[in-house]
């Protein structure tokens, strides 16, 4: 039974537990898909019922943002806590690196999924990247044929939303890969060409100031953090929420 946030059912795991239960979609065989949703999809999902759906038929939903946990709480719903794209793929990848599994990175901009893979194949001894493809591109058939083609058994799809949801639904079973993970701007941070918040940052919840400070032009998509907050203090008090 999953936690229905504004709409979208959620996996209510500790990140250990998501880590496992990712595992276990990878030895069932079959093609999976994940999705990790913030602030921002919740938004979104709303006005856009195609992402909605695709969010809600993933088979692992993970809270990624403070603000998700903070809107269950909200609703009377509490997560166990927030499960981050980015850990949660760092942690598969060392359960892959142990198991002999196959990984291919799709997205970003040219030459960045490359150097994610590098950095990956470093940072996880035994991991084989068995393919890395940049995010512009306009074909998707030569892009599943290379996927098909490395015999993966994950891609971490690194399009945004809603994008690589939409593509992960309609694309990933024609890859042959086992789980797909949508994971928006994890690459980038793969590949060291974006800094990920300090630990101090992750533990508060307060990644989403530290990236503020950086980068002040983000002020518009941090300024959903509230308004999705608002729409949980809404719903909590009118009764809704539950429109799954």
């Amino acid at each position: 039974m999953r936690t229905d946030v504004l709409g979208v059912g959620f996996d209510n795991l500790t990140l250990e537990e998501a880590v496992a239960e990712g595992a276990a979609l990878v030895e069932a065989g079959g093609f999976h898909y994940a999705v990790t949703p913030n602030p921002e999809f919740l938004l979104a999902a709303r006005r856009n019922e195609p992402f909605r759906r695709v969010l809600l038929n993933a088979h692992l939903v993970l809270p990624d943002g403070i603000g998700v946990v903070y809107s269950a709480k909200i609703l009377g719903r509490p997560l166990r806590g927030k499960v981050p794209g980015i850990d949660f793929a760092q942690g598969l990848a060392a359960w892959m690196a142990g198991h002999g599994r196959r990984l291919f990175l799709l997205g970003a901009k040219p030459g960045v999924a490359e150097r994610a893979a590098a950095n990956l194949a470093a940072a996880y001894p035994g991991l084989t990247v068995c393919g890395a493809h940049d995010g512009y591109f306009q074909d998707d058939g030569p892009v599943v044929e290379a996927i098909r083609a490395s015999a993966a058994d994950v891609v971490f799809v690194c399009l945004g939303a809603p994008k690589q949801e939409l593509w992960m639904a309609e694309h990933g079973p024609a890859t042959g890969a086992s789980l797909m993970i949508g994971l928006g701007g994890a690459l980038d941070v793969f590949a060291g060409v974006v800094e990920r918040a300090p630990e101090g940052f992750q533990r508060l919840g307060l990644e989403w100031l530290y990236r503020l400070m950086k980068e002040p032009r983000r002020i518009g998509r941090m300024a959903k953090l509230p308004l999705v907050l608002f729409q949980a203090a809404g719903a909590r008090l009118s009764g809704r929420g539950n429109q799954a």
